[in-house]
């Protein structure tokens, strides 16, 4: 059996540069999965899409955010255990930003390099150095929130660095969802009503939609 690409980006270059923004079959693990790769953007693989009125919810499971929810094609988390399998190599990977506001005014950021550990480390966050033109909401501890290194929690599972479950708290009636949360947050991108990475988006400075992925 022919091999898949791993990701979006091996996907790009068997295409020779000419596959477009879509829907792939790719293969990071044992067993294929669909992704969102936005190739206009260099065949970078799309794990999460929030819109700030996301129909789709994020106030999920464990099990749920392990292995995916939503429409690869709209907002959705691809799942933890993939981003581990992607990320885990053998290349290196980045985690890409883009943030965009009310105004259409868009927000970029990376870390580099960008590793999910394993379940047993509860999905682990691992950052590298932060480039772009967004706020570097994940490894600068500005407020006393760090999520770099931080493990992964979930309303079903609390790994957090906080009395309660910053899954569980809510804003405007909507809970955090699943996050790499400290004690609990200075960026989260899974609660739909508020996409939050410090001052570039907020419950002040709304933002319409935000996506995270992984260019090698």
């Amino acid at each position: 059996s022919t091999e898949l690409p791993r990701d979006c980006y091996e996907m790009l270059m068997t295409s020779s540069g000419q596959a477009r923004d879509g829907v792939y079959l790719i293969q990071p693990g044992d067993s294929p999965i669909v992704a969102y790769c936005a190739m206009q953007e260099g065949g970078w693989t799309v794990f999460q899409h929030i819109t700030v009125n996301s129909s789709v919810n994020f106030d999920r499971t464990w099990a749920e955010y392990k292995f995916g929810f939503g429409e690869v094609t709209g907002d959705h988390w691809l799942g933890n255990e993939y981003l581990h399998q992607l990320t885990r190599g053998p290349g290196l990977y980045k985690l890409g930003i883009k943030l965009v506001d009310q105004s259409a005014t868009t927000k970029l950021g990376e870390y580099d390099p960008f590793l999910v550990e394993d379940e047993s480390s509860a999905y682990r966050l691992r950052l590298g150095l932060f480039q772009g033109t967004a706020v570097d909401a994940l490894t600068l501890d500005t407020e006393n929130y760090l999520h770099d290194n931080q493990k992964f929690t979930t309303k079903d599972r609390d790994n957090d660095n906080y009395f309660q479950n910053c899954a569980k708290l809510e804003f405007q009636g909507v809970p955090g969802g699943g996050w790499w949360y400290d004690a609990c947050a200075g960026a989260n991108l899974n609660r739909r009503n508020v996409i939050y990475w410090q001052k570039d988006c907020s419950k002040e400075r709304l933002c319409k939609y935000a996506f995270w992925s992984s260019p090698p």
